[in-house]
């Protein structure tokens, strides 16, 4: 665990703790699906890359469109989903390999872990590296101006409504995230572009409580570096990219490369 402590001798935010010296990679919201080959032949390529280059690779959530169980993929995956965890199998037997869970797989669980010899990132970590101490998350969190988003995501990350959700059939799982997930699109057309981003007030609520001077997270599909000020000390906030290889015209993607020297943000 990470602990900070303030000048007035205050508790500040206890953060789970991991410590991942080297070349550390990170990416995010690659959203795999059976509709996006392109972008999954790009993200395969990717992992053996990273199995090479990288000491330690962590992937910040939505690496799938959906996900409705764990039981999906070690019972009965479909070929697509069959052949990605496969190659997440792989770069896990070389390199050590942490899953996030985003907003579109939040139900990413111990079972998938432990098939693919992966393992689970807290919602919430501190990152210890070569590189100073960062405070990495999916991102959704920050997104406080979207007030309605805020309420389903606390509701779809309660235990007990898991697990009623885990107790239905495939199925009728698949069916309903099919509907949420169309229901949230239609959403998202009628809302301002700076709600569905992250809100500044959060960010600096975020670097005050844990005291790190170093954000990474992903989710808002705005890759870039972010300098500001917090209490007088500048902080940066680096954003992963999204990727799509298969809608997008020039098809994108993209990591962060974590080293003894720099962090960089590195186009796919």
């Amino acid at each position: 665990m990470c602990r900070w402590m303030t000048s007035s001798s205050k508790k500040r935010r206890l953060l789970n703790s991991i410590s991942l010296p080297g070349v550390v990679w990170l990416a995010s919201d690659i959203h795999l699906g059976p509709h996006t080959p392109a972008t999954q032949a790009a993200f395969h390529a990717f992992l053996n890359e990273a199995t090479h280059q990288a000491s330690a690779l962590i992937l910040c959530g939505d690496v799938f469109d959906a996900w409705i169980g764990d039981d999906a993929a070690t019972d009965s995956p479909d070929p697509w989903l069959r052949s990605s965890l496969e190659e997440l199998r792989k770069t896990a037997s070389t390199i050590p390999l942490w899953l996030g869970r985003g907003n579109r797989d939040f139900l990413l669980g111990p079972r998938l872990a432990e098939s693919l010899g992966t393992h689970l990132l807290p919602e919430t970590t501190c990152l210890a590296t070569d590189a100073g101490k960062i405070l990495l998350s999916h991102g959704d969190e920050y997104c406080t101006a979207d007030v309605g988003y805020q309420r389903f995501r606390r509701i779809v990350r309660n235990p007990w409504v898991q697990r009623a959700f885990e107790s239905l059939s495939l199925k009728l799982r698949s069916r309903i995230a099919g509907y949420a997930r169309r229901r949230s699109m239609a959403a998202n057309h009628h809302k301002a572009a700076e709600i569905m981003d992250v809100t500044p007030r959060a960010i600096e609520d975020a670097f005050r409580s844990t005291g790190l001077t170093i954000m990474v997270h992903g989710h808002t599909h705005r890759p870039a570096r972010h300098t500001l000020l917090v209490d007088g000390q500048t902080r940066t906030r680096y954003v992963l990219p999204d990727w799509d290889y298969d809608l997008a015209a020039p098809p994108r993607g993209g990591w962060l490369v974590i080293d003894r020297q720099t962090i960089t943000l590195r186009g796919a």
